[in-house]
């Protein structure tokens, strides 16, 4: 497979709720026929909370307090926070191309929001134990992903611009006493949510090859 098999699409503003149903298509076109392009939408929402399916709430601090709508969704994972100034990237990723590994998967995710912030000399890492990217204790990037038939969708929220203060009501990923960070406080640019998914979108097809290369690998020796 070459890097032009991933498609990048930025859809600019869009509720989560169209958000999901257009992944959710997308998923079933890929399910249909496997030939269907890997796709990155790129796109920032209106204000929303989202948890994962999961019976342990304690990270939405209740939800009666919430300034914003409040949306149970199909991704893995704790409450978190979107909103305008958040680069939301949803890569909807065949995983049968590469070597059907969910954590090769996610560490990709994090190896390209790490690879973004070095483009602003920010040195972003991971932590081990916790899926997201970091500026030392600071977060800057959560990660929740959901799986359907072996093709990902969901994705990653990344910090850019924008007031980040409705995180502070709620324990963002079930991380209690963490501290959110953006690009913009990080390094006093003004980036704008489109100019970062430009950046990523040059980023991701250059990359998806690292994804792959396993499974390829695999293929020829059998």
């Amino acid at each position: 497979m070459t890097a032009d098999f991933l498609q990048t699409r930025w859809l600019g503003r869009l509720n989560y709720a169209d958000a999901l149903a257009l992944q959710d298509e997308i998923v079933r076109q890929k399910r249909q026929d496997r030939s269907v392009a890997d796709t990155i939408l790129f796109l920032e929402h209106d204000a929303v909370y989202t948890i994962g399916r999961t019976p342990d709430q304690a990270s939405l601090r209740g939800a009666s307090h919430l300034p914003h709508p409040l949306f149970q969704t199909n991704r893995g994972g704790q409450a978190t926070y979107h909103g305008p100034g958040q680069l939301i990237g949803y890569p909807i990723i065949d995983l049968t191309r590469c070597g059907q590994d969910l954590h090769k998967y996610l560490r990709w995710i994090e190896d390209l929001l790490i690879e973004f912030l070095a483009e602003f000399e920010l040195r972003a890492t991971r932590r081990t134990g916790l899926t997201g990217v970091w500026i030392e204790e600071r977060k800057i990037a959560s990660i929740g992903v959901g799986v359907r038939h072996w093709t990902t969708m969901h994705g990653f929220a990344l910090n850019i611009c924008g007031d980040l203060a409705p995180f502070g009501q709620i324990t963002p990923c079930g991380l209690a006493n963490v501290m959110m960070t953006s690009l913009e406080r990080e390094t006093g640019r003004n980036v704008t949510v489109a100019e970062a998914a430009d950046i990523m979108g040059q980023l991701a097809p250059r990359r998806i090859d690292r994804l792959r290369m396993g499974a390829e690998l695999q293929t020829m020796s059998t």
